[in-house]
């Protein structure tokens, strides 16, 4: 009750210990003495705490409210309740059964390192903070902790949202401020001017503060996701103001080394180098944005997930688009229009001519063999196609959550003794495991709980500390461990990958294999016939088959004739089945602020064995009691445990889990063995669910949406040059990022998740900004009369400054983050980063010398226009 007083939470499950009760346990013997029918005891037990208003009334000028006070926690209260006079003697409850408090029947149970312990599950309410939210249940923790006997101590350190949370930020924290350093040493490097450094540094303050305030106004909060988008972003939000800053020094250095008559006004100057670069500014920002956009279609939980980083993506480089076309001209005419700097500091520096020469000389040389240029960047398209294909696919990365879910599962009809030593053995040995130092486990269900399971399922949650070995050591060591327990089976996820799965796929694992027919058993053989036919598929683990067997059974089984003879309704007949064996609540018990059941069913001697319930007694219509097996069959028998069903078809699922190698691959290949091996009756089929599915819908929403995307940069090159060629030659660059972007898959994880496919995607925006910058400066250029050859390497070298700076800078800050991919809250936006970074890397070093080639093929016919 304190915790769900604490504002935010919506539930807290309770397992383990036993659940208090108030008793009423009939004998149905003694029921027989007084003749007192089950009906009759009922009515008693259920007005046996009651209360009662008698309204008001006036006396003495005071208001009195008569309250008939009736309820009462005293058992010997209870019992004297009266049911009935029998012979003018009154019968009470006392009579015909024994009150007490005892434990409700268990169906679950819980433990921590294998010592019996109560679990209790704390639910937030939508939209609450989790870390505030966990603050503040920390504050009332430890308020109860220091009301409590000293011998009962809570432990909430087990599994705590917030700890995956703040490793999460923390990380992606340090990729932003380690992005931020590196960006910093390239400006420097290149620009060697300190104050042309800090004009472009300031574009990232400012531009991750617009999108924090923006995010802010829209109602997003600063998550893992939003603040990827920004890590991705840092390196790209100052290449508008490095390309503007970088142009406004050259051609401020340009001008003081002309004839003194023959110079600009500095401020002319500033305002020509911004309006000379603007255009390829806005064009090549407007085009990222543009590509980003495809993410925004995707739906389900993917598109939840995604959408803060792409939000947060575009606001911090719409923000540095702004600041790159007002802010940093007017600090450049500011801080870079001193005479003595200009004077002192007119040559580049030293590694941007060093660089300019080497280049220049690469590419004098690859203009002698343009054709065999353009043929060996084809071979590495195809490559790199080839390569594609060779890659595996998924829906999602692996999270790094720090903690394991662990289910168990043993046959149905096991009790919860027995059930709970099997879990006992399980969390004794995950105990042993040096990178696990607590493990608590939940079998069956709790009160109230909606997570329904029976008394054969546990979970177990295990959080553990990578220290000395490899994560993927230490999950192969879980398994091989567990896999030694014989007669259940294990499944190992953490517990986002858990929920994901489930919302997916409606099983614990990452590929359900649904089994659909009419025969229970019939599906319960082929499930196993499957099970063993894809056990020798590599990458397969936590290969399990859904116990849905039948399992022992006591049935009562009326006897329809005789129940009429003696006057028994079937109604009459389930309701004494329900209240003799189960019991039913009948009131309530108060004491203070706490409410405990009170609930009638027969003794133990009436229900314990078969024999029992074959004796004891039920009423007929003329009060007369008679053993129950008159009128019924009871035997042992056995039934279903449970009958699933989906799209009205009865089915069973045998569930896997995918560990080193992806899962496209691996369902290929279960679909294929499936379709060797098994042979299905009629009216039976097989259908596959997980992850793989909503990855195929989401990379076909992405293909269609991106191609749309391509079309929009196509208008917008088109409509920026008005020339088709010219637009051509431009996007040569995204075939040329994209050797880059599969190779860095290719030799990482080898695997294309979702978020690698939006980090190609964004790379296609990305690589059109050098192609924009190297042919908006060969247009100028030609429109001042300058020859083809000329205007190539003359521009080119122009442009090398920016192109390496904005590229090293985006490659740099992306850095951090494509290294640090195992980290938690790094796992998506690292197979972004990587792409990216590929990409960057191959589209900067091709562009440099393809576009130039390709550029002069489409311009060696044409005329200069003067």
């Amino acid at each position: 009750p304190r915790l769900l007083a604490t504002g935010g939470v919506a539930q807290v499950v309770v397992l383990g210990g036993e659940f208090k009760q108030y008793q009423i346990l009939a004998s149905p013997q003694k029921m027989d003495y007084y003749r007192v029918s089950l009906d009759e005891l009922l009515d008693a037990s259920r007005q046996a705490t009651g209360s009662a208003s008698g309204g008001f009334m006036n006396e003495y000028g005071n208001e009195y409210i008569i309250r008939g006070m009736g309820r009462t926690n005293d058992l010997h209260e209870i019992g004297k309740s009266v049911i009935k006079i029998l012979d003018g003697n009154p019968v009470k409850i006392e009579d015909v059964a024994e009150l007490q408090i005892g434990a409700a029947p268990k169906i679950g149970d819980a433990s921590k390192n294998a010592h019996p312990a109560v679990v209790m599950t704390v639910l937030k309410q939508p939209s609450v903070n989790t870390l505030e939210l966990t603050d503040r249940i920390d504050v009332v923790i430890a308020e109860l902790q220091s009301g409590l006997p000293p011998d009962i101590f809570i432990d909430a350190q087990v599994f705590r949202q917030s700890d995956f949370i703040n490793a999460a930020i923390s990380n992606i924290n340090k990729v932003l401020i380690e992005g931020s350093i590196f960006v910093a040493i390239v400006l420097f490097v290149f620009l060697a001017n300190w104050r042309a450094t800090m004009i472009s540094l300031l574009a990232i303050p400012i531009s991750l503060l617009t999108a924090v305030m923006t995010l802010n106004l829209m109602g997003v909060t600063i998550n893992t996701m939003s603040l990827g988008g920004m890590a991705i972003a840092i390196g790209l939000i100052v290449d508008d103001a490095i390309i503007d800053v970088e142009n406004v020094l050259k051609r401020l250095k340009q001008n003081i080394q002309k004839p003194e008559q023959e110079r600009k006004e500095k401020l002319k100057t500033v305002l020509d180098a911004t309006i000379e670069i603007r255009p390829s500014i806005f064009i090549a920002t407007l085009i990222i944005i543009v590509a980003f956009i495809p993410l925004f279609f995707l739906s389900g939980m993917e598109g939840k997930l995604l959408a803060p980083l792409g939000i947060a993506f575009i606001i911090s480089l719409f923000a540095s688009l702004i600041v790159s076309i007002t802010l940093t001209p007017v600090l450049g005419s500011f801080l870079l229009t001193s005479e003595k700097m200009l004077k002192k500091n007119h040559k580049e520096g030293w590694l941007v001519q060093r660089l300019q020469n080497i280049y220049e000389k690469s590419l004098l040389k690859v203009m002698q063999f343009k054709k065999t240029v353009v043929a060996v960047s084809a071979i590495l398209l195809i490559v790199t196609l080839f390569l594609m294909s060779r890659t595996g696919r998924s829906f999602l990365p692996d999270f790094n959550e720090g903690s394991l879910v662990i289910n168990v599962v043993t046959m149905p009809g096991i009790s919860l003794d027995e059930s709970n030593k099997i879990g006992t053995l399980v969390e004794e040995i995950l105990c042993k495991i040096p990178e696990i130092k607590v493990v608590t486990r939940r079998t069956g269900r709790a009160e109230l709980d909606e997570h329904a399971q029976g008394v054969n399922s546990s979970e177990l949650d295990a959080p553990f500390v990578i220290n000395e070995r490899s994560r993927d050591d230490f999950m192969q060591d879980v398994r091989d461990k567990l896999k030694n327990i014989s007669g259940v089976s294990i499944t190992v996820g953490q517990p986002i990958s858990h929920r994901i799965d489930h919302m997916l796929s409606g099983t614990r694992a990452n590929i359900a294999i649904k089994i659909f027919g009419t025969d229970l058993n019939k599906l319960f053989v082929i499930s196993n016939q499957i099970k063993h036919a894809i056990d020798h598929i590599p990458g397969l683990v936590d290969i399990s088959v859904e116990p849905q067997i039948e399992i022992p059974q006591v049935q009562i089984k009326p006897k329809r004739e005789l129940l009429a003879h003696y006057g028994i309704s079937i109604g009459a007949f389930n309701q004494f089945v329900d209240v003799a064996f189960a019991g039913e609540k009948v009131s309530e018990i108060f004491e203070g602020n706490k409410t405990y059941a009170l609930v009638l069913r027969f003794n133990e001697d009436n229900r314990g064995k078969i024999e029992n319930i074959r004796n004891t007694l039920i009423d007929t219509h003329d009060g007369i009691k008679i053993p129950l097996y008159y009128v019924a069959d009871i035997s042992s028998r056995s039934g279903p445990n449970t009958i699933n069903r989906e799209n009205v078809q009865r089915k069973t699922v045998v569930s896997v889990n995918v560990a080193g190698r992806d899962q496209r691959s691996a369902v290929e290949e279960i679909q294929s063995t499936i379709n060797e091996n098994i042979n299905l009756p009629e009216g039976y089929f097989i259908e596959y669910g997980g992850q793989f599915e909503s990855a195929a819908d989401a990379s076909r929403i992405l293909l269609i949406t991106s191609a749309l995307s391509m079309l929009i940069i196509a208008f917008l090159l088109y409509h920026e040059f008005r020339d088709f060629k010219i637009s051509s030659i431009i996007l040569l660059n995204l075939p040329l990022a994209l050797i880059g972007g599969v190779f860095s898959i290719f030799f990482t994880s080898n695997i294309i998740s979702i978020p690698a496919i939006i980090g190609f995607i964004s790379l296609f925006g990305i690589a059109t900004r050098n192609g924009i910058l190297l042919v908006s400066r060969y247009n100028a250029l030609r429109d001042e009369g300058v020859s083809l050859h000329e205007r190539i390497i003359s521009g080119s070298k122009d442009r090398l400054n920016p192109i390496l700076m904005t590229a090293i800078t985006a490659g740099l800050a992306l850095l951090p983050l494509a290294l640090g991919g195992d980290l938690p809250g790094n796992e998506i936006q690292s197979p972004m980063a990587k792409v990216i970074l590929g990409g960057l890397i191959s589209s900067t070093l091709l562009n440099l010398f393809v576009v130039p080639v390709v550029y002069y093929f489409s311009e060696k016919n044409q005329k200069i226009k003067v």
